[in-house]
């Protein structure tokens, strides 16, 4: 992972807190955890981290769902049932907020949009069932899922905006627009 005081950490917090309030979640809170999950997601360690019981690690979100099933599928606990669905909160409103593109893109239009709604609804429930796991160590940070459920739609849309960003940065010709502008 990471570390805590690593530039890139603090490159999206800043990139994160500039688009996320422009667009109107004016939540530290949220910025904060969106900012780290990227950090975090540099790593394909962390995004693909889940595996099912042969040790494969899952890219479908399908199989992440059928993963947390804690009473017909493999999940041998509520704790494993918060952990994946905590993941696929994560993966989805990644996937959809940074490459939205990537959602099915060998389907029609038409089907890449259902899909995109598939993919956000599983991203928007399952943070809401983290946000119900409201005891003991949960406790304290089941309110952050709730907001990150309630709001799902907007961080995905502040994601878009700070990957537009990032692409913009990432051509020079694009840099020197913008400094003859400002």
């Amino acid at each position: 992972m990471v570390n805590e005081t690593h530039p890139l950490r603090e490159f999206f917090t800043t990139l994160v807190e500039r688009h996320y309030d422009n667009v109107g979640l004016h939540d530290a809170e949220i910025s904060h955890y969106v900012a780290n999950l990227l950090t975090d997601f540099c790593e394909t360690d962390e995004l693909f981290k889940l595996r099912n019981e042969d040790g494969r690690p899952l890219h479908d979100v399908g199989e992440m769902l059928m993963e947390a099933d804690p009473v017909y599928g493999p999940a041998p606990s509520f704790d494993r049932e918060r952990q994946v669905r905590k993941h696929i909160g994560d993966y989805a409103l990644f996937c959809t907020g940074m490459f939205p593109e990537s959602i099915n893109h060998y389907r029609l239009r038409k089907q890449r949009l259902e899909n995109m709604i598939d993919f956000m609804k599983a991203g928007k429930e399952s943070y809401y069932i983290v946000s119900q796991f409201d005891l003991f160590e949960y406790a304290k940070v089941a309110p952050l899922f709730a907001k990150l459920s309630r709001e799902f739609e907007a961080c995905v849309y502040g994601l878009n905006v700070v990957k537009n960003e990032l692409e913009v940065m990432q051509h020079p010709i694009a840099r020197r627009t913008n400094d003859f502008i400002m």
